[in-house]
């Protein structure tokens, strides 16, 4: 019988040591719950770090999969099959973009949205200027790859790497001034998350995307919009960036495009897809039949149940729970998200990691992010009683703590207290935004 222990003791001899995992050995998930090899059920509130929106087994899904994996799972970008076009034909739609890519991974998908803006950025350029600048955010995330990374704030992701692809620079998230005293002709892209996941779900606010969107939109670089953790429904709409009411020359998207199976895309414009011709990019796996079968009935259950709808309510109904929690313990910093992407911020790296660790022996599953933010992102399908759970959860964890002394402020609070009321402020007028537009 396979236990825990002896996949453990076989990985520290086989495995490249890149993970440092939790002590649970997974056997099969059901609807918001994955099960341990010992028969454990978990409330899952991270969803595989925000793919399986639809949650596990979900009957459309797996129907699907077992139905394509009957006929045809592989065949090389050399050939044509029949749900490329339709899948492509709904994302553009649901997009507001023109032409679609298809990759494997969210990092695949902005290495080549940075190729792309490059090759069209200088297509665009005139005198024989070249524009080779990336304008990055602080506290962003883009991926592992090495442009991907170099456009990854986080200094340890770069630093073991260096010297990373070199004519990057990082812009103050959601600071205009900064990023016009940085943006300049030489600039291809400007990258942003719409909602930063990693950084401690931050969202762009609306002057900032806009002088963004200027900035590019009148010296010919490329707006890249990062949406692999913020799109596809994430936030109550299709892509967060709809909130804005902003479309970029570029999007890129992947985590639950295809329900847990391999797929990324980005998403482009008419004028910038002519940047690329047959031969300039490629990839083996990307957009294959099996993938894209499951994508494209992921799309349609968003759209046949409804799903928007329901992650819009429940997560406003989440973060108002959160909130209560919030006027309880001074511990907590601040309570920022849109539809089920939500973060709560504690006083200290310590506090948050403990909190993991005793929701975890509660049987529920979250993750902290940026070091002291409890991070949230639930399948799409969870209902009221699963917050009330995990509020409890939570309210019996920070009381705990509260008693034993482990929740004392830190250093960290002045300052998390600080960008806490910032990025609450660019949460609420997200939220109002989105209001005024359903009403």
């Amino acid at each position: 019988m396979t236990t825990l222990s002896s996949v453990q003791a076989a990985e520290s001899k086989l495995m490249v040591p890149t993970y440092d995992r939790l002590p649970l050995l997974l056997t099969r998930g059901k609807g918001v719950y994955i099960y341990d090899s010992e028969g454990n059920a978990y409330l899952d509130f991270l969803s595989g770090i925000g793919v399986n929106a639809l949650g596990y087994s979900h009957p459309a899904i797996t129907k699907t999969i077992a139905a394509q994996a009957a006929k045809l799972v592989h065949t090389s970008n050399f050939f044509f099959h029949e749900y490329t076009v339709e899948l492509a034909a709904r994302l553009t739609k649901a997009s507001g973009l023109d032409r679609v890519f298809f990759c494997n991974s969210g990092t695949e998908a902005f290495e080549g949205a940075l190729k792309l803006a490059r090759v069209y950025a200088n297509m665009k350029a005139k005198n024989g200027a070249r524009k080779w600048r990336v304008l990055a955010m602080e506290q962003s995330f883009h991926g592992r790859t090495f442009g991907a990374m170099a456009t990854t704030h986080t200094v340890k992701y770069r630093k073991p790497f260096a010297p990373v692809m070199p004519g990057v620079s990082f812009v103050r998230f959601n600071d205009v001034a900064d990023l016009k005293k940085k943006f300049n002709p030489q600039v291809c892209a400007v990258c942003i998350e719409t909602v930063q996941g990693e950084g401690g779900i931050h969202a762009a606010s609306r002057e900032f995307l806009e002088a963004a969107r200027a900035l590019t939109k009148k010296s010919g670089a490329a707006l890249i919009l990062d949406e692999i953790q913020c799109g596809l429904g994430r936030t109550g709409k299709m892509f967060a960036y709809q909130h804005y009411g902003v479309l970029p020359d570029i999007a890129t998207i992947a985590k639950p495009l295809a329900a847990g199976l391999p797929l990324g895309a980005i998403l482009t414009t008419e004028a910038v897809s002519k940047a690329f011709h047959p031969g300039l990019h490629g990839t083996t796996f990307g957009g294959g039949p099996l993938a894209c079968a499951v994508a494209l009935q992921f799309l349609k259950t968003l759209k046949q149940d409804h799903v928007l709808k329901h992650v819009v309510e429940v997560g406003e109904y989440f973060r108002e729970r959160l909130q209560q929690l919030d006027a309880k313990y001074p511990e907590i910093q601040d309570v920022r998200g849109i539809g089920l992407m939500v973060g709560m911020e504690l006083n200290s790296a310590d506090l948050a990691k403990k909190v993991v660790k005793e929701m975890l022996a509660r049987k529920i599953v979250i993750n902290r992010t940026h070091e002291t933010t409890l991070r949230f992102l639930p399948p799409f399908i969870i209902e009221r009683k699963h917050v009330d759970q995990v509020v409890q959860a939570l309210d019996s964890i920070l009381s705990s703590c509260k008693q034993t002394g482990d929740a004392e402020a830190s250093p960290l609070r002045a300052r998390s207290a600080r960008t806490g009321a910032a990025g609450n402020g660019h949460r609420r007028g997200l939220q109002k935004d989105s209001e005024q537009k359903r009403g």
